[in-house]
């Protein structure tokens, strides 16, 4: 069971600067319910009142009974870009634009021997055939071992969560009817059908 998904923000510079952010100098970590996955599902169905839903394609990796890393997966850390503005501006919290139900889509699982296997990835996010995300887990600012260590040191991390090592560059809408497309090469692909 997924208890708590630990996502890192602005792990690849150029995603940082696509939002005006700045490129953290420690890692950035914000936190999903785990009950907004969704396990290699068919369908994305997105929230009635979001008006503009981005995707965020990820390498996630699950933690096991040791907390060690035994499973990743694909990841989209949807994000309701409108809510998370407004909140951002008022100093708020934005949990709402970062954990609404099913705002963390995943394929299935693969297994993990090494994580020196994890660190030349490409990852490839497509919208109705066309390449928005691609990028290769090799240019993360923060390596995995350090993400792991930073979470399992600074949060109550359970067997089963997840963390999402961040995103590559080409954040974008979706909407209802399109057909999404993410890929790990030579691990992992999968389909969803948005709705």
């Amino acid at each position: 069971m997924i208890q708590n998904i630990w996502a890192v923000g602005r792990n690849y510079a150029d995603h940082a600067k696509e939002l005006g952010n700045e490129v953290p100098t420690s890692p950035l970590v914000f936190l999903k319910a785990g009950s907004c996955a969704t396990l290699a599902a068919k369908e994305i169905h997105l929230p009635e009142w979001g008006k503009d839903i981005h995707h965020e394609m990820e390498l996630a990796l699950q933690f096991d009974e040791n907390l060690q890393i035994d499973e990743a997966c694909i990841a989209l850390d949807l994000t309701e870009r409108t809510k998370q503005a407004e909140l951002k501006a008022k100093g708020s919290p934005w949990t709402l634009a970062k954990s609404f139900k099913e705002a963390c889509p995943l394929s299935s699982f693969f297994p993990v021997a090494d994580l020196e296997d994890l660190k030349n990835l490409e990852l490839i996010f497509k919208v109705n055939g066309q390449v928005k995300q691609q990028g290769n887990t090799n240019q993360m600012i923060f390596t995995l071992e350090k993400l792991i260590d930073f979470v399992r040191q600074h949060f109550p991390v359970m067997p089963g969560d997840l963390l999402l090592t961040g995103t590559p560059a080409g954040v974008g809408p979706l909407k209802s009817g399109d057909t999404v497309e993410a890929e790990i090469v030579g691990k992992i692909t999968h389909k969803w059908s948005v709705k």
